[in-house]
Parts: structure tokens; sequence; C-alpha cells
């Protein structure tokens, strides 16, 4: 029964496929017609009331109505931003005139208080300029006025001094007197018994130093008084003292008198001061005779009062002065400012008129236009909007009747289709069509069903499974946990295949990784091994570097040879044309560095040799000679800058004569260019070699210099 069941339904899926082109012919006109008569519904809803039921071709009309009145409008629109712009203009103009109003007024006002305002500020500058003037006339006897007063004052300061000295001068001769008789009367007691000490000194059989004799019977005796040499010269020294001492005490009395008359004749010189007249000189000229320290203080005060004064009235001038000139400008800017205000109103009048003309022109034309509107454009956008809707509601009808016209149609196709296939109605027509997939699955339930069926028939004659049905029923719980056994173990074997492929996954993510950032650091390494070879190379640790010299000995190498040159020819004279110092780049012994070594070419074998050969006097002079090269090479390295001084520090007793004399003469040849050379040295030959000397002389408080020139040879 299910197999039959099945198969009728195909059967009329099949019949009704020849139905399916014009079902969906009808169901899309029905959908069409239904959005249709919507669209209408909608657009005949937003017009007025009594348009709602309006045939379309009246509607139409309507429209063609309404774009006749836009048409009119137009121009009446685009003429209402100019009144509008007119308006604005006219404001325009009412503003500015109230603005130069109110400029032509401020501009009187502050011009009827012109010419008292100039005569004013006129005033204030020659006032400074009277100031200026009186300032330097007073400046003129301030300077005499302040070296009166600094003269009065050292007169006063000098006066008490005077009487001291007036007060010790007679002390003073007193005691150069007493001291010169005390030594006088000394002297006296001496000769007097100059005999006795002279008697002191005779010696048996020795000749008198005064009469020759070598027999002395009877000696001079010394008195109780005598005095001896030493006493004499002591009180000697004391009389000279004493009237070194009254000199100096009658010196500086007359040096303080002297002094003073020449202050007191300069506070008293009143003619200095008050020659020129000045009004400023006044309380000056009274105080020729009355020169009192107090009195030309308060003078000078009182000048420099008037001074400072003046001063600080002069110093406004600039300011006066640039005051006018701004009150100056100020007012040639409003007489600018208040003719070009008369102008702009003259111009204003002309342009207010005509634009007033036009614009009632404009208003009468618009106020027609808007009729009721507020304003051109809303009668004309408020048109528009109606004008759309009745375009849209003609529209949405017209297409309307059409989809009713199309669905009919349809309808007529759809029921001979549904006649032509066997069906009593289009319903069942549209009942019985099924998707192709349903069809497909009801075709496979059937063979299915059918095959099912076939089976069991089979089946049921076999004679085993007869025989198998007599046997007794299975254990459905044992073979339950089987299954159950058997699941669990493939849940377990699932989730381990799961882990082992998220770890797989994860290993190619961090390999896929790894060789991406070894790309990356591929150009990097090759890099860094580039540098590093560059920076070991030029650091002399790189096996590619035979001679193991560094950068900075190669580039110094450069120099050093140019050092070497220069120091053979000097090296040369010194030596005899024996030795010339040259670079050498020679590796050195073990773990050493080469690059910046010397040695000598010694002409006399023809061999190259290390410096280190050299004996105590050529290492001397080769070490000069290097040290005067490297000088010239400065000099012409750093743009001609000369170094002028070179001090030697001993060696020159390492030298024999011949050497010594040549290296001299290379020393006199720079000496010659205008530099100066000197020589630290204890060799006695140079003193008399070099003409200038500084010596060291040393003694039990120090040691001192001592510069003297010594002849030179030749």
């Amino acid at each position: 029964e299910e197999s039959e069941a099945l198969r009728r339904r195909l059967e009329r899926a099949r019949a009704a496929e020849a139905v399916a082109p014009a079902l969906r012919f009808h169901r899309a006109a029905h959908d069409e017609h239904v959005r249709a008569r919507a669209a209408e519904r909608d657009a005949r809803a937003r017009l007025p009331h009594s348009l709602a039921e309006a045939a379309p071709e009246r509607l139409a009309e309507l429209e063609r109505e309404l774009r006749q009145e836009l048409g009119a409008l137009r121009a009446a629109r685009e003429e209402e931003p100019r009144a509008a712009g007119i308006e604005a203009e006219l404001r325009r103009l009412d503003a500015e005139s109230r603005a130069d109003e109110d400029l032509l007024r401020e501009a009187a006002e502050w011009l009827a208080d012109w010419e008292e305002q100039r005569y004013a500020l006129q005033r204030r500058v020659e006032d400074a300029q009277e100031a200026a003037t009186r300032a330097e006339h007073l400046s003129g006897p301030l300077h005499p006025a302040r070296a009166r007063l600094q003269a009065a004052r050292r007169r006063d300061q000098l006066a008490p001094e005077i009487s001291t000295a007036v007060e010790a001068r007679p002390r003073a001769r007193e005691e150069a007197a007493e001291a010169k008789e005390r030594w006088l009367a000394l002297r006296e007691r001496r000769l007097r018994g100059v005999a006795a000490e002279l008697a002191a000194h005779l010696v048996a059989g020795e000749p008198c130093a005064v009469c020759g004799s070598t027999a002395h019977p009877d000696p001079a005796r010394e008195e109780p008084d005598h005095v001896d040499r030493a006493t004499e010269d002591a009180a000697l020294a004391a009389s000279q003292r004493a009237a070194e001492h009254r000199r100096s005490a009658e010196e500086r009395l007359a040096a303080l008198r002297e002094n003073h008359t020449a202050a007191q004749a300069e506070a008293a010189g009143g003619g200095a001061v008050g020659g020129r007249g000045t009004e400023g000189s006044a309380p000056l000229q009274g105080e020729a005779e009355d020169a009192s320290t107090e009195a030309l203080a308060a003078a000078v005060a009182a000048l420099e009062d008037e001074h400072a004064e003046a001063y600080r009235q002069a110093s406004g001038t600039h300011e006066a002065r640039e005051a006018l000139a701004a009150a100056e400008r100020e007012y040639a800017e409003r007489q600018n400012a208040r003719q070009d205000a008369e102008r702009r109103a003259a111009a204003r009048t002309s342009t207010r008129d005509a634009w007033q003309r036009e614009l009632a022109a404009l208003t009468e034309r618009l106020a027609k236009a808007r009729g009721e509107a507020p304003s051109v454009a809303a009668r004309f956008t408020e048109l528009e909007r109606r004008v759309g809707l009745l375009s849209r509601a003609t529209e949405a009808a017209h297409t309307a009747a059409r989809a009713a016209e199309r669905l009919a149609e349809a309808a007529e196709q759809l029921a001979d289709a549904a006649d032509r296939a066997g069906f009593r109605a289009p319903e069942d027509a549209e009942q019985a069509v099924l998707p192709e997939s349903e069809q497909r699955e009801l075709r496979t339930r059937l063979e299915r069903r059918q095959a099912e069926e076939a089976a069991v028939r089979e089946e049921l004659a076999d004679p085993a499974l007869a025989a198998a049905a007599a046997r007794p029923a299975a254990d459905p719980e044992a073979a339950r946990a089987v299954v159950d056994a058997a699941e669990v173990r493939l849940r377990s074997a699932d989730a381990e295949h799961h882990a082992a492929r998220g770890t797989v996954e994860a290993l190619d993510g961090l390999g896929a990784r790894a060789a991406d950032r070894a790309r990356r650091l591929a150009p990097l390494r090759t890099a860094y091994d580039r540098v590093a070879r560059l920076a070991a190379l030029a650091a002399g640790t790189s096996a590619d570097n035979e001679r193991r010299m560094r950068l900075e000995s190669y580039v110094l190498a450069a120099r050093l040879e140019q050092v070497a040159a220069a120091a053979s020819a000097r090296l040369g004279r010194m030596s005899s044309g024996r030795y010339t110092l040259v670079h050498s780049d020679a590796r050195a012994s073990g773990r050493g560095r080469s690059g910046l070594g010397l040695h000598v070419v010694d002409a006399w074998t023809g061999a190259e040799r290390d410096t280190a050969t050299l004996s105590g006097g050529e290492t001397f002079f080769a070490s000069l000679a290097l040290a005067l090269g490297l000088a010239d090479v400065v000099t012409e390295e750093a743009g001609g800058t000369r170094l002028e001084t070179l001090f030697i520090d001993e060696g020159f007793g390492s030298l024999d004569e011949q050497t010594l004399d040549e290296v001299l003469d290379v020393l006199d040849s720079l000496r010659e260019r205008d530099r100066c050379v000197g020589i630290v040295s204890h060799v006695a030959d140079l003193r008399q070699r070099v003409p200038a000397q500084l010596e060291v002389v040393k003694s039990r408080h120090g040691s001192a210099l001592r510069h003297h020139a010594a002849p030179a040879d030749g």
C-alpha cells in the first residue's frame, strides 16, 4: 500500500510539471498586481481627499496645469534672492551711514580742541629744549666747583698733619744734635785712647805698626773709660739715623705746606668757576674769599640739584617731540577720514535711491507671484510637492491597471493548462507540484521500499532463516556491553587522534615561523659577517690583515712618512749625510702590531736598520730631527699656523764636538727663520755657543734666574 501511494504521488507530480510554467506566470502576475495596488493606495492616500478616487486622466490633467504654473514661478523665484540682497545692501548702507556719522562727530569734537592741544605740545617741546640748554650751561661750572670742594677737603685734611709735623720738627732737630754730640764725644775719647788700642796689638820681636821698632819697652795702657771702635761706629750710625729723621721731618713739613698752599689756592679760585657768567654759578661767586668747606659743599649741592632738575626736564625732549609728531599725524588722519566720510555719504545717497527703486518693483512682482505663501520659494516648493504627488499617483494607477490585465491573462492560461494535464481545477495542479528534490526523495524511497520488499521475500524463502527462527533468542545485554566498550575505545582513540593532530598543526606552525625567521635573518647574518670581517680587518686582528696593522695606524703611517721625510732633511745635516729616517710597516715579532715603525738608512754601510741600534748621541739628534720634522708637518697641515717656540731638554752631553756644531747649526737656521729655540742643558760648552742665556743660580734662600749674554763663537 505504501509503495502504491508513493507511485501515484509521483505520477501526479510528473503531470503537474506541464502546468508549472503557467503556475509560475500566474503567481508572478498576482504578486505584481498586489504590489501595484498597494503602491496605488499609498500614492492616493497622499493626495487631497477630493482626489482620492479621481480617474487617472483627471490626475494627469491636474499635473499638467500645476507644471505650467511652476514654469511661471521660476523667474519670480530667481528674483527673490535679488530682493533679499538689495535689502541687505540697504541695511549695510545704513550701518555705514551711522558709522560715518559717528566718525564725523568724533572728528569734529577732536578738531575743535586741536589748536589748544598743538600749542600745549609745542610749549612742552620748547620747555624741554630750554631745560637741555640750561643743563648744558650748568655742566660747565659743575666740574670746577667739585674740584674746589675736593681741594678744600684736602686743605682741611692737611691742616692737622702740618700741625703735627711742625711739632715733630724741633724734636727731630734736638735728637739729631744730641746724637751728633754724643758721637763726637765718643770719637774724641777713642782718639785719646788710640795708643793703648794700638799697643794691644804689639807682639814681642815684631815691628811696631807706627814706629817700626821691634822693642816695646813702655806700651800705652788702656784707660778705664776707653771707647772701642764698635761703640764709636754705633754712635755714628745713630747720629746718621737721627740726621736722616730730621731731614725727613723737614721735607715732609715742606711737602705738606706746599700741598696745603696749592689746595688753599685751588679752593679759593672763584674766577675759574664763575668765568662763564651762568646763572648756575651764582652760588659760588661769593665763595672766592670765604672758601670754607661747608660753604663750598652747600654751593656744589645746590648746583648739582639745579643741574639734575634741568637734566630731568631735558630728558623729556624726545618724548615731547614724539607726542607733537603723533598729534600732527592724528590731525592729518582725522582730516582725511572726515573728507573720506563726506565723499562716501554723497556716493551712498545716489546708490540708495537706485536700489530703493529696484526693490519696490521687485516687491510688487514677488507679492503677486507668492500669493498666500510666505515666499516665492515656498510657493514653488509647495507646487513641486503637489506635482510630485500627482505624478506618482497617476503612474501608480496606470501600473495597477496594467498589472490587473496581466493577472487576468495569467489566470486564463493557468486554467487551460490544468485542464489539459487532467486536473479538475488549477488548485489541484498547484497542490500536485513537487520540487525536484522531493521527487528524487520519493523515487529513492519508492526504490528502497521495493528493494526491501524483494529482499524480505527472498529471505523468507531461505530454509536457513526458518531454522534460525527456531533457535533461542539472543542476549541483548551482553551485546550492549560489548558495544559500550567498543564506543569507549572509539572515543579514546578519537581524542588521541585530535590531540595528535593539534600537536602536528602546532609543530607545522612553529616550523613555518622558524623558516620565516631564518629567511629574514639570512641577510642580517650576511651583513653582520661582512661588518665583523671589516671591523676585524680595521682592528688588525683578522687573518686577512697580514701585518696586524690597525686602521688608525694605517692612516697615521701616511703622516709618519711625511714626518720622516721632513726629519731626514735635518738629520742628514746633523749626521754629515750619514743617516736618513724611513717609515717601516714591517710586522713586529710575536703578537706585536705594525704600521708605525721607524728605521734609519746608514749611507756608510748601505743597510737599513732599527733606530734602537743608534748610539746615545745619534738617538738624541735623530729625536731632535723628528721633533723638527713634526713641527714642519703640523705647520703645513694647520694651514700655515707656525709652531714658533721649541724647547730641547738635555741630550747635548752625549754629542761629540763636531756633532754638537752640526746640531747647533740646524737650530741656528731655525732661529734665523723667526723661531724661538730654548735649550735646557748643563753642558759648559753651550755657554760659549748660545748668546742669550737664563742661568739658574742656587743659594740658601732658594733658586733665582739670571739673564746675561755670553759671547758667541765667531
